[in-house]
């Protein structure tokens, strides 16, 4: 029996092996699945999909019929277990040639015809074994067929993403006549020519079928999330000009006013008048005037539009792939109430996009007994990754402190189904009411 101590001190060990066993595999997803886009998803997806599927053509079409129908010869034993080798091997070289077979299919490096050769060579080989098992009678003719077949997909699925679908047909045909050819003067039915004929028909359109429509969703979807990064570059450059517009906004019309009055104090001056320093005095006023304006808008504490705010929010999160639901109207709402609200949605979708997986996000504004309610709810939440900033200006933390100058509250953090949820309300000054609920709506690519 083992002492009751003992049992006692194992539970605490044991309990924490199995943690750390669960945390690598969560590091692993977190490494190897989630730090991944959505096209690199689905290309590791379909990459493993390939490569399984050539193992189980070879469980199931060459290793299970081998056993059954081989004879218990010693030569039988030989050529069987030496086909067995073949497509073991014509397995690894498939598996071996898929991703680079699939990067040439892309565009993204070209793959030589002399790296085809090794597995072309399997399959010969594999066709004068089979004939020979045949020949010899060491196997029953289906299990014969059914090896040849198994060795035809093997090859075929890497094959089929090297040359154009014309030619990989016509290579197909030529191969299916040829393999009928050699195998005719041993067959002594029709019927058993037929099914040498249609096992590797049937292998070369499962491979190109299989291969090729897989790969074509590959690049579909590869072209478009390449557009959707465009459309979010473009979404940042539309952000920059704005910037630069109203920084030119602030600083053209004030310097033309300073050079304007810069020159006429030159004259006064070389004049005599007194008005000159009083000219000098209006430069420096604005002069000064102009540094805070230009601090106000690189800092973003100028009063901002948040109906800008919130159209920018929906084509930022559209053009990233999520599903954007945009509600609510800023009319009414005085400047100071805009601008905060306007941090608000800006530090909320840049929180959406940095953190978790989300796949829709609403945006809500909404008036509710004399407050501004601002609502803004994404899923695919990371638990822990809220986004919250410790220093002053950055993060919810400075949203709080924003929205406090303006007496308004914010609460954020995890709801239920794996959400978050940040709500931002804010005193509307006077009674000013919202205008009528509208709506923008921008739907995901899928």
């Amino acid at each position: 029996m083992v002492p009751l101590g003992a049992t006692a001190l194992s539970t605490p060990t044991r309990r924490a092996e199995e943690d750390e066993v669960f945390g690598r595999i969560r590091g692993w997803q977190r490494r190897h699945w989630r730090d991944r886009s959505k096209a690199e998803r689905v290309e590791l997806q379909s990459l493993i999909t390939w490569y399984v599927s050539s193992w189980v053509f070879y469980a199931t079409w060459l290793l299970m019929p081998l056993a059954g129908g081989l004879r218990h010869t010693p030569g039988a034993l030989t050529l069987g277990g030496l086909l067995a080798l073949l497509g073991a091997l014509q397995c690894v070289w498939a598996n071996l040639l898929t991703r680079p077979a699939l990067d040439h299919y892309l565009g993204r490096r070209a793959l030589s015809g002399r790296r085809m050769l090794p597995p072309f060579l399997l399959l010969a080989a594999a066709l004068v074994l089979v004939l020979v098992l045949q020949v010899t009678g060491s196997a029953e003719s289906f299990t014969c067929r059914l090896a040849l077949g198994a060795h035809v997909v093997a090859y075929g699925m890497t094959y089929a993403l090297t040359v154009p679908v014309r030619a990989f047909l016509n290579r197909g045909a030529l191969f299916g006549l040829g393999t009928v050819a050699v195998f005719a003067p041993f067959t002594e039915h029709a019927v058993e020519l037929l099914l040498v004929a249609f096992l590797v028909l049937f292998g070369v359109f499962f491979s190109l079928v299989a291969a090729r429509c897989g790969a074509w969703t590959l690049s579909v979807l590869w072209e478009a999330e390449r557009a959707r990064e465009v459309e979010a570059r473009l979404a940042v450059a539309e952000e920059r000009l704005r910037f630069g517009r109203d920084l030119h906004d602030v600083m053209g019309r004030n310097l033309a006013v300073i050079a304007l009055k810069s020159e006429l104090a030159v004259q006064l001056a070389r004049r005599g008048r007194p008005e000159a320093v009083e000219q000098m005095i209006e430069v420096q006023r604005i002069a000064q005037e102009s540094q805070r304006e230009v601090r106000d808008v690189v800092r973003g504490y100028r009063a901002a539009d948040l109906g800008v705010e919130l159209a920018g929010a929906h084509g930022v999160l559209t053009a990233a792939g999520i599903d954007c639901e945009v509600s609510g109207e800023t009319a009414g709402l005085p400047g100071e109430v805009q601008s905060a609200l306007g941090w608000v949605v800006r530090e909320a979708t840049t929180n959406v996009l940095r953190h978790g997986d989300p796949r829709r996000c609403t945006v809500v504004l909404r008036a509710i007994e004399g407050r501004a309610v601002l609502t803004v709810e994404n899923d695919g939440a990371v638990p822990g990754a809220d986004g919250a900033g410790s220093g002053r200006g950055s993060g919810l933390a400075g949203l709080r402190e924003r929205l406090a100058a303006v007496d308004g509250t914010l609460t954020a953090g995890p709801v239920d189904g794996g959400r978050f949820r940040v709500v931002a309300q804010v005193p509307v000054v006077g009674g000013a009411r919202l205008g009528r609920c509208g709506g923008r709506r921008g739907r995901r690519e899928r």
